[in-house]
C-alpha cells in the first residue's frame, strides 16, 4: 500500500505582504513564459496574490489548503480572455511556493 503524502507546511508569515509581492511577480512571469504574455495575466496573478496574502495572514501555513482556497476563490474569476483556469493558477502557486523552499517536486517525492 502506498504510503499518504505528508501535508506540508510553510513557514509562519513573518510578512505576509512582501510574499504576496513575490507571488505576484513570480507568477505573472510564470503565465508569460508558459503560454502567451497577455494583459490578463497580471490580473491573474494580482488575484492569486490577494488570495495567498489574505489566507497567510489569517495563519493558514498548510501549502494544500492553500492551494484549495486559491482554487475555491479563482472560480469567480473571469477567465475568458486566458487560456488557464483556476486549477492551473493554483497548481502553478504550488510549483513556485515548493521551488522557493527549495522542495523537489519530481515524481511524487
Amino acid at each position: 500500500m502506498a504510503e499518504p503524502i505528508q501535508p506540508i507546511a510553510l513557514p509562519p508569515a513573518e510578512n505576509p505582504a512582501q510574499e504576496g509581492e513575490w507571488l505576484k511577480a513570480a507568477l505573472h512571469q510564470w503565465l508569460d513564459r508558459e503560454f502567451l504574455p497577455e494583459p490578463i495575466n497580471e490580473e491573474i496573478a494580482q488575484r492569486a496574490s490577494q488570495i495567498f496574502v489574505r489566507q497567510r495572514m489569517e495563519g493558514q501555513n498548510d501549502l494544500g489548503s492553500l492551494v484549495i482556497a486559491i482554487v475555491t476563490e479563482m472560480e469567480g474569476f473571469d477567465f475568458s480572455r486566458s487560456f488557464y483556469g483556476e486549477f492551473a493558477i493554483a497548481n502553478a502557486v504550488s510549483d513556485l511556493l515548493l521551488d522557493s523552499l527549495g522542495i523537489d517536486r519530481c515524481c511524487g517525492q
